[in-house]
C-alpha cells in the first residue's frame, strides 16, 4: 500500500530531494538495523531539524502514517525498522551544553556516547549508561531504549540520571521540560493528557500489588516493556512523562534533547580475572561482590572462555581451565590511587574463602586489564566469526534475581542442549544478574525457525515466570520480546501499557509493533536473511558498528549498508533475477564512493575490511591491464607526466587566474565523470627534484629516505606561504639531526604498488611493490641502516605482511619519536596547529604519538571532532571530489582558529587544506620549524 497524496506533499515541500530516498537501493540499505530483522521502508526521510520532524509528525497523525526513528541503528530487536516512513538523523543533531564543570550535560540525539563522554573527560565525568556500542550508538537510542552497560547498573542508566528532556509527542506538540514557557505552553494546551497521566499515577501506586510487582521488576536491570516504574517513582506529571520517554523506543515520541546528570569517571582503576572451578561456587560470590566497591562484575562461563581462548595474545592458561570452571572478571575505580588499593585489599580479603581454579591478580598496567577485558569483549565476535554462511548471531540478554543466578546459568545452559544450540555462550553483568547469551541462527527453513521459536517460548517460561526476571535486561524490548511483554508482566500492566500507548499516540503512528503487539508470532515475522556474498564480508552481522568512520556514510552508503546490497544482489543473481538496475546504482554507491581505507576493520566486531571487497570488485572490472602493466615498468615516464600536468594546470592558473579555473575544471571534471581531475586552489604545483647527494664516508648514522611518488611529484600549493618541497624540508630535518641522508637506486621508478592497488590492478601492485622492497634492502646494506618512508600510506602497504625482516620502514612520525626527538632541542610555538590523522597512521598505530609529536611543536593541539578519514583517498579528492568535500564537510569551523594544519600524506593534505582554508603541510615541515640540533650532542 502506497503512503497518503496529501502526505508525499507535505514531504515534497519540506525535504529536499537529496534527503528523500524511496529507491530500491536506498530503502533496502536503510532496512537494516543491528537486529536480525528486515522492513524495507517506503520512504526513509534524512532529517535536520526539530520543525522538520513537527511538520512530519503533524502530517503523519493527520493522514495515520506510521512513522520509526533511527539514530545510529545498533538496536538489537528490531526497534529501528520501518516498513512504512523512517525518519533518520541527519548531520545537525549534534547539540551540547555542558553545566557546572560537566555535572551536568544536554545533548541531542545524534551525538554519539563515546563523543559526550570525550566532552565531559576534562571535568572527571561520564555521562551513566556505558553500553557496548557507545563508540557507535547516539543519545536517541541510548535513551530511548534505556541502554546500560558493564558498569552502568540500574543506578546510573538513563532513566535514573536524566535531568531534562526536550520532546515533540506523536501529534508535532513540543515540550521541554527545562523551559517554563514550554512547559506553560504545553499545560494550556495538553491539560487532559497531563491529568489523565497524573491520575494513572495515583491508581498505579493504589494498587498495592501492582506497585510491588513494578518495584520489584526495576530492583532488576529492566527494559522489558514500557517504563511503568515512571507511575510510581513520580508524581508530578511532567516527571511520569518524560521518564516514560525513557525505554520508549520511539512508541510514545521523538526525543530531540536530553539532560543528564552526569557522574564521576575516576581516573584510578584495576581489573581482576578470577575463575571458580564451576557455576555454583562463582554464582555465590557475586552477592559478595555487590557489597563491595567494584564497578563492574562479569560473568563468563567456560564456553565463552572457551571461544576466545585461540585468540592471539589471550593467555595460554585459559586453554587448561576444567570444563564447568565459570569466571568473574573484577573491575575497582577510584578517585586516588591510595583508596584504590584499600578497596582491593578489600575486595579480595571478601571473597578468600571461596575457592579458586585460577587467578589473575588485580593489577593497574594497562597491557593487563585491558587484555582482560579483551577476553570479555571478544567472545561475542568470536561466535560471530565462526558461524556457518547465511546464519546470523543472536545476542539476547536476561535478568535473573541474583540470588539464583547460578540456577539460572545452569537452566539456560540446559535449553540450549536441548535445542541443538551448542555453539551458545553466556556472559554478563553479574552484579544485575544480568545475562547475555550469544548463539547462531539460520532462518531459511520452517525447521530452523520452529527450532528457534522453541527455545524463545522455553527461555520466556523459565525467566519471566519460574524465576520473575526480566526477558529484555538492556537491549529493549523491540519486535522481538513484543509477543511476551504481557507474560511478563501479567494482564493489568499489560493494559496499562496500552493505556499509556493510546494516550499518548492515539492513531498508533509511532513504530507501530514494538513492545506492544496484538500479534503472537511477530518475533518470527519479517526474520533477516543473510545469504552469502563474499567470504571477504560473509562473517557480518551487520552491527553497524564500523559507520561512525565511515567517510561517504550519509553521501551514499556505509560499510554495512554495501554488505546488505552485495548480499541482495548476490542472492537475486542465484534466483535468476535481473539486477542491472541494482548493479548500476550499486557503481557509484557501493563501488565509486568507497575510500577503501579500511577503518571500518578498525571498528567491526569480526575485522572486516570492506574495502578489501571493493577494491576486488573494482579488480574484476579492470579493463586496462596492459596499461596498467606499461605504466608500472615504466612509472619513471609517468612521474614525468604527472609533473608535466602539473605544470600545464599551473600554468592556466597563472593565465586564466584561480576562480575561472576552479569553475572551468569542475565543469569539465563532472562532464568527464571524474576521469579528468578537478583543480582547486590546493592544488600542488609540480616538484623539480633535486640531484641526490652522492653518498659520503662519515661518521654520522646513516637512513635511507624513500621519497614517495606523490612527494616526488607534488610540492606545495602556489598559494602556500611554504614553498620548499617535501623532499628537501626532510632531508633538511634529518641533516639537522645528524643523519647521512641515502637515496636508493633509480628512485623516481620506485612505487609501493598503492596507486595500482586501489585501482584493482593487484598483480601489478605487487610487482612495484617487491620492486620497490629490493631496492630498499639493497639501499640499506642489507637492513643495516633504517628506511624513512616520507608518506604514512606508502609506509603501511610496504609494512603489511612484510616478510623481510631485515628491513626498518618508519612513517614520519615514529622516526622522528624514535631517532629525532633526542638529537633535537624543542622551542615550541604558541599557535594552534590543526592535526589530521590519518587513516593509515591509525593502521600504524601512531594516531597518538603523532598528537604527542605536535603537542611538543605546540601548546596548542586542535583535533576537529568527527573527521576520522579525509575521504581523498589516494586520488578520490581528483575524480570523486563530492566525497573528500563530504567527509570533511565540518572541518572549516572546527579549525578556523588555526593558522595550520599538519598531516603525513600528500594527497589528504590537498583536500585538507581545500576543504579546511588553512595550509595542511607535513608534520615535518612544524617539526623543522620549531627545532634546531641539540647543543649537547
Amino acid at each position: 500500500m502506497s503512503l497518503p497524496a496529501a502526505f508525499i506533499d507535505t514531504v515534497e515541500h519540506l525535504i529536499p530531494r537529496e534527503r528523500r530516498f524511496d529507491d530500491p537501493l536506498s530503502t533496502l540499505a536503510f532496512g537494516t538495523d543491528a537486529s536480525f530483522y528486515r522492513l524495507i521502508p517506503k520512504l526513509v526521510i534524512r532529517v535536520e531539524s526539530e520543525d522538520e520532524v513537527r511538520t512530519l509528525l503533524r502530517a503523519a497523525h493527520a493522514q495515520q502514517v506510521a512513522v520509526t526513528f533511527r539514530a545510529a541503528g545498533t538496536s538489537l530487536s528490531g526497534q529501528a525498522v520501518s516498513d512504512s516512513v523512517l525518519l533518520v538523523l541527519g548531520d545537525n543533531w549534534n547539540g551540547r551544553d555542558i553545566r557546572g564543570q560537566g555535572e551536568q550535560i544536554r545533548l541531542q540525539p545524534g551525538v554519539i556516547g563515546a563523543q559526550a563522554n570525550a566532552w565531559l573527560a576534562p571535568f572527571g565525568r561520564k555521562i551513566g549508561p556505558d553500553p557496548a556500542s557507545i563508540n557507535a550508538c547516539k543519545i536517541g537510542g541510548i535513551v530511548a531504549n534505556n541502554a546500560s552497560g558493564m558498569c552502568c547498573g540500574t543506578a546510573q542508566n538513563s532513566y535514573h540520571t536524566l535531568a531534562g528532556m526536550r520532546l515533540l509527542l506523536a501529534d508535532g506538540t513540543l515540550l521541554d521540560s527545562e523551559d517554563a514557557e514550554s512547559v506553560e505552553a504545553f499545560s494550556a494546551s495538553h491539560g487532559e493528557l497531563l491529568e489523565q497521566l497524573a491520575e494513572l499515577g495515583r491508581q498505579t501506586r493504589a494498587n498495592t500489588e501492582l506497585a510491588a510487582k513494578i518495584r520489584h521488576k526495576y530492583r532488576l536491570k529492566n527494559t522489558t516493556g514500557l517504563s511503568l516504574n515512571a507511575l510510581v517513582d513520580y508524581d508530578a506529571p511532567l516527571d511520569i512523562l518524560t521518564h516514560l520517554m525513557v525505554g520508549s523506543e520511539g512508541t510514545l515520541g521523538f526525543i530531540s534533547a536530553v539532560t543528564y546528570d552526569t557522574v564521576p569517571d575516576h581516573p584510578h582503576k584495576a581489573s581482576a580475572l578470577i575463575v571458580f572451578p564451576d557455576v555454583e561456587t562463582c554464582c555465590k560470590a557475586v552477592p559478595v561482590l555487590k557489597l563491595q566497591p567494584v564497578s563492574a562484575v562479569e560473568l563468563l562461563d567456560r564456553r565463552s572462555l572457551r571461544s576466545v581462548e585461540n585468540m592471539q595474545g589471550m593467555p595460554e592458561w585459559v586453554k587448561s581451565l576444567s570444563a564447568n570452571a565459570c569466571a568473574l572478571l573484577i573491575e575497582s575505580r577510584a578517585a586516588t590511587q591510595t583508596l584504590l588499593h584499600e578497596q582491593l585489599a578489600q575486595i579480595m580479603a571478601s571473597i578468600a574463602e571461596f575457592p579458586v581454579e585460577k587467578q589473575v591478580d588485580f593489577s593497574e598496567d594497562p597491557v593487563v586489564y585491558n587484555q582482560l577485558w579483551r577476553i570479555r569483549k571478544d567472545t561475542f565476535p568470536a561466535v560471530g566469526a565462526v558461524r556457518e554462511t547465511g546464519t546470523t548471531v543472536i545476542i539476547e540478554d536476561v535478568t535473573f534475581p541474583v540470588e539464583k543466578l547460578a540456577e539460572g546459568v545452569n537452566r539456560l545452559i540446559e535449553l540450549f542442549d536441548k535445542h541443538g544450540y551448542d555453539e551458545a555462550i553466556l556472559f554478563g553483568h553479574a552484579l544485575e544478574g544480568n545475562l547475555h547469551f550469544v548463539f547462531t541462527q539460520g532462518f531459511d527453513s520452517p525447521e530452523q525457525v520452529a527450532r528457534y521459536s522453541a527455545f524463545m517460548d522455553d527461555v520466556a517460561h523459565l525467566v519471566a515466570v519460574e524465576y520473575g526476571g526480566s526477558l529484555k535486561a538492556e537491549h529493549g524490548t523491540g519486535r522481538n520480546m513484543a509477543p511476551f511483554v504481557e507474560l511478563e508482566w501479567g494482564n493489568d500492566a499489560y493494559q496499562l501499557m496500552w493505556q499509556l500507548k493510546r494516550l499518548l499516540d492515539p492513531q498508533g503512528i509511532l513504530n507501530p509493533g514494538v513492545i506492544l503487539t496484538d500479534d503472537p508470532q511477530l518475533h518470527l515475522k519479517n526474520l533477516k536473511p543473510l545469504p552469502a556474498a563474499d567470504e571477504i564480508v560473509d562473517k557480518c552481522i551487520e552491527c553497524g558498528f564500523c559507520e561512525p568512520v565511515c567517510p561517504s556514510k550519509g553521501l551514499t552508503l556505509s560499510p554495512r549498508q554495501r554488505i546488505v546490497m552485495w548480499r541482495d544482489i548476490q542472492a537475486k543473481r542465484r534466483a535468476g533475477i535481473d539486477t542491472t538496475q541494482l548493479e548500476r546504482d550499486y557503481q557509484y554507491q557501493g563501488i565509486d564512493t568507497c575510500a577503501a581505507t579500511g577503518l571500518c576493520a578498525q571498528r567491526c566486531p569480526v575485522n572486516i575490511n570492506t574495502g578489501e571487497l571493493v577494491k576486488k570488485l573494482r579488480g574484476e572490472e579492470t579493463r586496462h591491464p596492459g596499461t596498467a602493466t606499461w605504466l608500472a615498468r615504466n612509472f619513471a615516464t609517468a612521474m614525468q607526466g604527472t609533473r608535466f600536468m602539473l605544470h600545464v594546470a599551473n600554468g592556466a592558473r597563472m593565465v586564466l587566474g584561480a576562480p575561472r579555473l576552479a569553475s572551468l575544471s569542475a565543469s569539465i571534471s563532472h562532464a568527464s565523470k571524474g576521469r579528468v581531475p578537478q583543480w582547486t586552489p590546493a592544488m600542488p604545483q609540480p616538484v623539480r627534484l633535486p640531484q641526490p647527494p652522492r653518498a659520503i664516508d662519515d661518521s654520522r648514522p646513516r637512513v635511507v629516505y624513500l621519497t614517495a611518488c606523490v612527494s616526488r611529484a607534488m610540492g606545495p600549493a602556489a598559494g602556500d606561504e611554504e614553498q620548499v618541497p617535501l623532499i628537501d624540508k626532510t632531508r633538511q630535518l634529518l641533516e639537522k639531526a645528524g643523519y647521512q641522508v641515502v637515496f636508493p637506486d633509480n628512485a623516481d621508478n620506485l612505487c609501493c604498488g598503492q596507486p595500482f592497488a586501489s585501482k584493482g590492478y593487484k598483480q601489478q601492485a605487487d610487482d612495484k611493490r617487491d620492486e620497490l622492497l629490493a631496492a630498499l634492502l639493497q639501499a640499506s646494506r642489507g637492513g643495516l641502516d633504517p628506511i624513512y618512508c616520507d608518506t604514512s600510506p606508502c609506509t603501511l602497504r610496504l609494512v603489511q605482511d612484510l616478510a623481510d625482516t631485515r628491513l626498518d620502514i618508519y612513517d614520519p612520525v615514529k622516526f622522528i619519536r624514535t631517532f629525532l626527538v633526542e638529537r633535537l632541542a624543542f622551542e615550541p610555538q604558541d599557535k594552534p596547529v590543526a592535526v589530521h590523522v590519518t587513516c593509515s597512521t591509525q593502521h600504524l598505530g601512531e594516531s597518538q604519538a603523532l598528537i604527542d609529536l605536535v603537542g611538543r611543536c605546540t601548546s596548542q593541539v586542535v583535533i576537529p571532532e568527527g573527521i576520522h578519514c579525509c575521504g581523498f583517498a589516494g586520488d578520490k579528492g581528483f575524480t570523486t571530489p563530492e566525497l573528500n568535500a563530504h567527509s570533511l564537510r565540518s572541518l572549516k569551523d572546527a579549525v578556523q582558529y588555526c593558522e595550520e594544519g599538519v598531516s603525513t600524506s600528500r594527497t589528504c593534505e590537498i583536500g585538507l587544506s581545500a576543504h579546511g582554508g588553512i595550509d595542511y603541510r607535513g608534520v615535518v615541515y612544524l617539526v623543522d620549524r620549531v627545532t634546531r640540533p641539540r647543543a649537547d650532542l
